[in-house]
């Protein structure tokens, strides 16, 4: 006789989504993450509910993307009676238990290794970052000021000193270059490590590498544009990050966040992992100060709220201005004026300051350029293009866009291909104008090599 599934039931009567439309919002995401195949109807949402029958993978795991965006809190396939949840789904929670999250980002780094393709489709979900942040910024609050002794130990100092190896990989050669070899790297030496029994202050030591390196393996990814993978290894970082009691790593984790958020076309969410993150950071860090208030004004710009934008912006210059490299800890060595000045340029962009658009990108080109960044000279010459395209200058707008597209050739970047993307876009209303229709010509293998 069948069961019926009484978890599932209660979850769809909470989310207040018909079958029809349940069934209706599955299929639109298996078809967003190129799963055209998986077609159920309301009479298949109600034989999972009334006789119990637990759907294949990836099913369970688009339910629970799906419930938990309608219920704005995240659920998981095992919550949902749907059997125990992968370590895509697993990865999305922030535990409180130390041992789980260990448990979790090892097999979340096996999963990429091993089925990288199908963790690579693995949805991004928005709501996941309300619980990670606010259980973050508390247990921040009320940890002692008092972080103790540094811990200088072999095996930490060996993983710190890949982490500066891996991270130039990063900045020079863009996300898809080395993630697969960091993820391997880190599977094989650094998470076998937080299972061994240590002293308090060991650990500590222990997790603060681990954070690190498992936020740049979800920043590689973010990068190249999986964005599911690096949700699960953000949130998974921000964890290790309390436990190693350093306020500093874990709002630059949000930081990430914040990013990956307002890029996602979630400006609200982006805005509000920003401020969870200043709030966090109590004065510790000026460069994670500036980056944060950077990345807040991004988000209020998407958010049309001009005025705000720009003031976070002059906030953010102030926080740069502050900046004891010295003090900084090695992950906030890339909040330098390249970077600065390219995210306030997309900002201003946004909110139609033309002079300042241009003044904030030609700073962070010549600071690329003398860095041989190519990444960051990409996104900033696509922001001067736009700036020129806005006066009408298309010569001057032609020959940046062909400066991005030389400079995002060179690495292995979605986010720069995006700009070039973007730029692309803001040509169209120029009609086929021979520049814009050669810069679109220029363009195109750009664009469709890496959507292949």
């Amino acid at each position: 006789m069948a069961t019926p599934n009484q978890q599932l039931a209660a979850f769809v009567e909470r989310s207040g989504l018909s079958n029809s439309e349940l069934a209706r919002r599955v299929k639109s995401a298996a078809h967003d993450t190129g799963r055209p195949h998986i077609n159920p109807d309301a009479s298949t949402v109600r034989r999972w509910i009334l006789e119990g029958r637990i759907p294949r993978r990836p099913v369970p795991g688009i339910l629970a993307d799906v419930l938990s965006d309608a219920l704005k809190y995240r659920v998981t396939s095992y919550e949902l009676g749907l059997g125990e949840s992968p370590a895509e789904d697993r990865s999305l929670l922030y535990s409180r238990d130390y041992a789980v999250t260990v448990e979790t980002v090892a097999d979340l780094g096996r999963a990429d290794v091993d089925r990288r393709k199908f963790l690579a489709v693995a949805p991004f979900a928005a709501v996941a970052a309300i619980g990670p942040s606010r259980d973050w910024l508390l247990a921040t609050l009320d940890q002692s000021p008092d972080p103790g002794p540094h811990v200088r130990l072999e095996d930490v100092t060996a993983v710190r000193n890949m982490f500066g190896e891996f991270q130039k990989m990063d900045i020079f050669q863009g996300g898809g270059s080395g993630r697969l070899l960091l993820a391997a790297y880190m599977n094989i030496h650094v998470y076998p490590l937080l299972r061994r029994s240590q002293s308090d202050d060991v650990r500590r030591a222990l997790c603060e590498a681990a954070a690190e390196q498992t936020y740049l393996l979800g920043w590689m990814a973010y990068d190249n544009g999986e964005h599911g993978t690096a949700q699960r290894y953000l949130i998974q970082s921000l964890r290790l990050a309390e436990e190693s009691k350093n306020a500093p790593l874990g709002a630059h984790v949000l930081a990430g966040m914040a990013d990956q958020a307002t890029l996602l076309g979630h400006p609200e969410e982006g805005l509000r992992l920003a401020q969870s993150g200043r709030h966090g950071l109590q004065g510790a860090s000026n460069a994670c100060l500036a980056d944060l208030w950077a990345l807040e004004g991004r988000a209020l710009a998407a958010l049309g709220e001009k005025k705000a934008a720009a003031h976070a912006v002059v906030q953010s210059e102030t926080a740069a201005g502050q900046v004891d490299q010295a003090t900084e800890q090695e992950w906030a060595l890339f909040i330098d004026p390249a970077y600065l000045h390219g995210e306030h340029a997309m900002t201003m962009r946004d909110i139609g300051d033309i002079a300042a658009t241009e003044e904030h990108a030609r700073r962070s080109i010549d600071h690329a350029r003398m860095q041989q960044r190519a990444r960051r000279g990409a996104m900033s010459q696509a922001a001067l293009a736009s700036a020129h395209l806005q006066r009408r200058d298309l010569e001057a707008a032609y020959a940046a866009g062909l400066r991005t597209l030389s400079l995002t050739r060179k690495v292995k970047s979605s986010r720069a291909v995006e700009a070039v993307a973007d730029l692309q876009k803001r040509m169209q209303p120029f009609g086929q104008h021979r520049l814009i229709a050669d810069f679109a010509e220029r363009a195109r293998p750009v664009i469709e090599a890496a959507a292949a």
